[in-house]
């Protein structure tokens, strides 16, 4: 039992601190609640320690999440979280649960003035044209940090510019963002054929990995 709790309380002091890391090394940019949680160190672990993280898709604890995302392979986090509120969609009609199922989707929360984001766009065009074919779905969440990054037009402008094609949901007051308890920019959310929430990373990098999920999740989806 001393074991167990030790455990814990090691975990959840290195995640937050592991979060603040990527944040400050540019992998990743966090929402100013997460900026002001990460460094309160042994306060915020006696927290995690008790089972009052921060949630995750499904309700399950963001430090599974983040330690799904670095290496734990497909996992199951619940249901897809609704994608109702957003202020309006560009590239399609709205979508919900019931128009994506038998579909398997990635959700990416991103803001155009996100340098992090900016970097990983490209990567998540790339998959979105090589798997439509064969059922995947991306929908890019616009959620904005700053109050610049509301304005519709200029949203639009910049999903002409990257050559965005895929469905983005303009996401100004944070409903589909508070929805998946989100925390970061960029987030990638990866939900198989059966509407489950089975992947997810935070940040830069990993692409080889975020692909592989993907090509896993439509070989499952042909073969229920």
């Amino acid at each position: 039992m001393l074991m167990l709790v030790f455990v814990t309380v090691m975990l959840a002091l290195l995640s937050p601190l592991a979060l603040l890391l990527l944040t400050r090394a540019g992998v990743l940019r966090s929402s100013p609640r997460m900026r002001a949680w990460a460094p309160r160190g042994v306060a915020v672990a006696a927290l995690l320690a008790v089972g009052l993280s921060v949630s995750g898709p499904g309700g399950r604890p963001l430090i599974d999440t983040v330690f799904a995302s670095s290496g734990g392979g497909l996992q199951s986090y619940g249901e897809m979280p609704s994608l109702s509120g957003a202020e309006q969609w560009l590239n399609s009609p709205p979508l919900d649960r019931q128009a994506l199922k038998g579909k398997v989707v990635l959700v990416d929360f991103w803001t155009f003035d996100c340098i992090n984001c900016q970097r990983s766009l490209p990567y998540v065009n790339q998959w979105a044209k090589r798997y439509a074919d064969q059922g995947l779905v991306v929908i890019g969440v616009h959620t904005p940090e700053y109050p610049f990054e509301k304005v519709v037009a200029s949203v639009r402008e910049q999903v002409k510019k990257l050559g965005i094609e895929y469905p983005v949901a303009i996401d100004n007051d944070y409903r589909i963002w508070n929805a998946f308890s989100n925390q970061f920019w960029p987030a990638h959310y990866f939900i198989d054929a059966k509407g489950q929430v089975r992947f997810v990373h935070f940040g830069e990098g990993a692409y080889d990995t975020q692909e592989q999920v993907i090509r896993e999740l439509l070989k499952a989806s042909k073969e229920t």
